[in-house]
């Protein structure tokens, strides 16, 4: 039986925090959670990125700018989510190559192995977008607020972001079997390793989502050259991000 495996990233746009690493395969109708941990460095994303494309198709779903050739200022897909999904406080920060260096270098040495920046290859990397992607899963009318503020309010937020990841589980992906590691990030208080975790958990979910619909369920912002970012589409949403292409 051919393996695939569904890698998220929630990268460190530096190096001094660890990375969040996320790891789902598929099986049969099932995908099973492989792995998810926090990883420190370049060298340690690479070797378990190598290890899973030697295994099987690989799809790597990170939080972070893939694709980063403008050395100051924001690059065009940036602009282009904060049109889409500011409404939502779903602002999208400006990348560039002087502020945040890592990311695409780091991108660079994950297409030495063999991976494609083009998001339809079998071992493919693509820069992913959680917050509006929750936004649209959740059916909220905004972001949940767990990144900021004093940790009281992080930990109330955060318990509502995991209510309604479970929620989100059992209505859209109801092929992932739950196992006692899955069921005990859900239940962990909030942390910065724990909101790592959780967000590479996101990650690794949009690039099942990417996979399983064969891109006919995800938008893509901005263009391989400046910058391109996925967001998982709704069903009901396709016609409409038809409409507007």
């Amino acid at each position: 039986m051919s393996r695939t495996f569904f890698v998220g990233i929630d990268l460190a746009w530096g190096y001094r925090r660890p990375d969040g690493v996320c790891v789902m395969e598929s099986k049969g109708s099932q995908v099973e959670l492989r792995k998810i941990t926090l990883s420190q460095g370049d060298q340690a994303l690479l070797s378990t990125l190598e290890g899973y494309r030697a295994a099987g198709a690989c799809l790597v779903a990170m939080d972070a700018p893939v694709i980063c050739p403008n050395t100051s200022g924001a690059r065009p897909v940036d602009r282009e989510a904060s049109r889409w999904f500011a409404s939502y406080k779903c602002g999208c920060y400006p990348a560039n190559r002087s502020q945040h260096p890592r990311p695409p270098d780091l991108a660079r040495k994950i297409t030495r192995l063999g991976f494609s920046l083009n998001p339809s290859a079998k071992h493919s990397l693509f820069e992913v977008y959680p917050h509006p992607t929750m936004v649209r899963w959740f059916g909220l009318e905004e972001r949940i607020p767990y990144k900021k503020g004093r940790v009281t309010e992080r930990r109330h937020h955060f318990k509502s972001l995991q209510e309604h990841l479970r929620r989100c589980l059992k209505e859209r992906f109801p092929e992932l079997r739950v196992c006692s590691l899955l069921e005990k990030l859900l239940s962990e208080p909030w942390s910065k390793d724990v909101e790592d975790l959780t967000d590479a958990l996101v990650c690794s979910l949009i690039a099942w989502w990417h996979h399983q619909y064969e891109g006919l369920r995800t938008q893509q912002l901005g263009d391989p050259s400046t910058g391109l970012m996925l967001v998982p589409l709704l069903s009901e949403e396709h016609a409409t991000q038809e409409s507007k292409a």
